[in-house]
């Protein structure tokens, strides 16, 4: 049989030679895609309440029980 001591520099001289291959053709670092753009963010409406307008002329007194302080 085998019995080879395996050193791991062979193995991974082999593994990395076509990244140094593209490398050597493309450029360091290796051109990519940019990331697509982001969205932006969507605006949310707020209702806005209208107050209703009371029609009289009526005002509130001083002793009202609305105004207690």
């Amino acid at each position: 049989m085998l019995k080879q001591k395996l050193n791991w520099r062979r193995p991974l001289f082999y593994v990395l030679l076509p990244i140094f291959f593209v490398m050597a053709f493309l450029g360091f670092p290796l051109p990519v895609a940019p990331p697509p753009a982001t969205k932006p963010a969507v605006e949310h409406a707020t209702v806005i309440k209208k107050k209703k307008k009371r029609i009289g002329l009526v005002m509130p007194e001083e002793g009202d029980s609305r105004e207690k302080s």
